[in-house]
């Protein structure tokens, strides 16, 4: 006797399965499971090789660089790195994060200054008469003079200094222990970072840790001479509160504002870091497009800050990630990530809390950690090959 019974097929409808003498005949379904698993499959042969297929920028982490600090100098938080026009380059720190112990260790200087092989040629910086000295300094670049600017995120830091490459004071820009506002013209906002647009001598400023916006400053004479928040608005200081990634899209940047950097096409890429986006903006400051990147991310945010890569059309964002431990690989123009690497940890290759990054005129990178990481990395460029996997985790030198 053949008797029939209902069951869910794949789809969720109801099918019917013959059945003979207590037997289920299966043939049929076993057929269709084989040729759908088989499908299945060639997606993801097909996935892996459109993935084989991806051309980016490799790097191996330099395990044995930079080379041990003098003095029994010890680092505190590394929350800025920049490279000058000889490779050299340059941290800054925060000595009373430092972990100085009796008789072992002592805070290193706050600048210091390495040679391409990894060695300290310089170290000064902190208060003087003169100049402010940020509460908490944050970011550090060097300009086509070599001349070296510093900004700060302490609660009265509202300013930003210049000093020459090897650290005598030049200029005080902005006035000190001024309150938020981001639309003045006379001072800063807890600066995050500064960036140069070299053929306009122009400063962009990613202010920042209490402002909302992109500030451009003359290089000469360090007047403000436009600014900018998100999508181009008029800068505002209303608490936004915190981040939702099922919110629509913040129309503000949030705190922090963290970089701010130009290109040499005439775009500026902007880290609105707890809103896990770049933002893109010509250097009018009129908005072109935005990426968000991990969007889930809360709390520090996703989107730290980026540098390009050394070629002529700096085809390549280099994005540090210090929440989700990431260095992003991204096609500048289309903003599509190629690859990551990177992991959360201790050991070389790893970050705790990836704050900074740059790069030097060979293509290689260079990360600060803030927190607990303390340390400063080099990443060698192995040239452009072919990567099969989104996250490379840990570039490990090759034997």
């Amino acid at each position: 006797m053949i008797r029939l019974r209902p069951v869910a097929n794949r789809s969720g409808t109801i099918a019917r399965v013959s059945t003979a003498g207590g037997r289920t005949i299966v043939r049929a379904t076993l057929l269709v499971t084989a040729i759908l698993a088989l499908g299945a499959g060639v997606r993801v042969l097909d996935a892996h090789a459109r993935r084989a297929a991806v051309t980016a920028p490799t790097f191996e982490v330099d395990p044995m660089w930079p080379k041990p600090l003098p003095n029994h100098w010890v680092l505190g938080n590394v929350i800025g790195v920049g490279v000058d026009a000889r490779d050299h380059v340059f941290i800054v720190h925060r000595t009373d994060t430092a972990d100085s112990l009796t008789t072992c260790c002592t805070p290193a200087p706050p600048v210091i200054e390495f040679d391409p092989e990894g060695n300290v040629v310089s170290a000064w910086g902190g208060p003087h008469d003169g100049y402010v000295w940020p509460g908490s300094n944050h970011g550090i670049s060097i300009d086509n003079k070599g001349n070296v600017w510093i900004g700060g995120n302490g609660p009265t830091d509202s300013h930003i200094l210049k000093f020459t490459h090897d650290g005598h004071f030049l200029m005080q820009i902005g006035i000190p222990n001024q309150a938020v506002n981001s639309n003045a013209t006379d001072h800063f906002g807890r600066v995050a970072k500064i960036s140069f647009d070299i053929p306009a001598n122009e400063a962009f400023i990613a202010d920042g840790y209490g402002n909302h916006r992109v500030a451009v400053l003359d290089m000469d004479n360090g007047k403000i001479k436009r600014f900018w928040g998100a999508y181009g608005h008029v800068p505002s200081d209303s608490n936004l509160g915190p981040y939702n990634p099922d919110a629509p899209l913040a129309q503000q940047f949030r705190n922090p504002v963290h970089c701010a950097e130009p290109t040499t096409d005439g775009l500026v890429y902007v880290c609105d870091r707890p809103n896990d986006r770049i933002q893109v903006f010509r250097k009018d400051g009129s908005f072109v497009k935005e990426k968000i990147i991990a969007p889930k991310t809360l709390g520090d945010g996703s989107v730290w800050d980026i540098a390009f890569s050394k070629d002529k059309e700096q085809k390549y964002i280099f994005l540090a990630d210090g929440k989700n431990e990431h260095i992003y690989v991204i096609d500048r123009q289309s903003l599509e990530i190629l690859t990551m690497f990177g992991d959360g940890g201790r050991q070389p290759g790893q970050w705790f809390a990836v704050h900074s990054i740059a790069t030097d005129s060979k293509g290689n990178i260079f990360t600060t950690e803030t927190y607990e990481g303390k340390r400063l990395q080099k990443f060698v460029y192995r040239g452009l090959h072919s990567v099969a996997v989104m996250n490379q985790g840990v570039v490990w030198p090759k034997k």
